[in-house]
C-alpha cells in the first residue's frame, strides 16, 4: 500500500472477470490535513493508486499503469461526509503480460469515478 493506513476493505466478491469491493477511507489520515483543511476532498491520484492496489490483489501481480483513455472524475469524495466506497472493476487480461481494467467508483447512489486503462505486470 502506498499511502499507509489510507484506506481499509471491508468487501472483496468476484464473479468472473468482475470485482466488487468495498472499502473506507480514512478521514483522519494526514494527507487531507493539506487537502484541503476544513473541506477535505480526496485527490484524484489516490482514488488512481487505489484502483490500481486492488486490481494488483486480483491478479496477483504487481502492475503498472501504462496507459488510460478514459478517467472522469464526476464527484468530489469527502472523506468526512462519504468514507465509504464501492469499486467495481472489470478486468480483462488483454495479452500475456497486459491487463484491461475498466472502473466505476460510487458512493450512496453516486458515481464518483469512471476510469479505463491498461496496466502491465511489472
Amino acid at each position: 500500500m502506498l499511502l499507509k493506513d489510507f484506506y481499509k476493505t471491508n468487501t472483496l466478491i468476484t464473479v468472473g472477470n468482475i470485482s466488487t469491493v468495498t472499502i473506507t477511507i480514512n478521514k483522519n489520515h494526514k494527507i487531507f490535513k493539506g487537502h484541503f483543511p476544513g473541506n477535505p476532498v480526496t485527490p484524484g491520484v489516490c482514488m488512481i493508486q487505489i484502483i490500481k492496489e486492488l486490481a494488483e490483489g486480483i491478479v496477483e501481480e504487481e502492475l503498472f499503469m501504462e496507459s488510460s483513455n478514459n478517467i472522469k472524475f464526476m464527484a468530489i469524495i469527502n472523506p468526512e461526509k462519504n468514507p465509504d466506497l464501492v469499486l467495481t472493476l472489470d478486468i480483462i487480461k488483454i495479452e500475456d503480460n497486459r491487463y484491461k481494467v475498466k472502473n466505476v467508483t460510487t458512493f450512496e447512489d453516486t458515481i464518483a469515478l469512471k476510469l479505463t486503462a491498461n496496466f502491465k505486470i511489472k
